[in-house]
């Protein structure tokens, strides 16, 4: 998993993403366990509290749950996962669309443009 971090925003934030991207792709499965907080800690080069600050929260959320002697799991419910993925992919392409309107696209030229562009025509 590529841990890609910038100033731009809260650290914990982005680590709620990413792994919140890890489990909707499928790289953590439902009912999977989480690595521990050091391992991820250390994966993603970031202090273990900002990392257990984000699994705190994705806990709050229902996407991940704790098991007392175990660690952390992901849920087993599927709907809600699919339902996150939903909500991801929403506000990505809200952020394309609005890229695309500030660049001067109406609707029908970005349809267009897509279209083309899922044709393999990538000029």
């Amino acid at each position: 998993m590529a841990w890609n971090l910038n100033s731009d925003r809260p650290i914990f934030m982005q680590l709620i993403e990413i792994i919140q991207i890890s489990i909707i792709s499928g790289k953590y499965a439902p009912g999977s366990k989480l690595p521990s907080v050091r391992d991820l800690a250390s994966e993603a080069a970031v202090n273990p509290n900002t990392m257990q600050k984000a699994l705190a929260e994705l806990e709050r959320s229902g996407l991940v749950f704790s098991q007392r002697t175990s660690g952390r799991f992901i849920t087993e419910d599927v709907a809600m996962i699919e339902d996150l993925k939903s909500t991801l992919a929403k506000e990505k392409m809200k952020q394309f669309l609005e890229s695309m309107r500030q660049l001067g696209f109406q609707k029908e030229e970005t349809l267009a443009l897509m279209s083309k562009f899922l044709k393999g025509d990538h000029s």
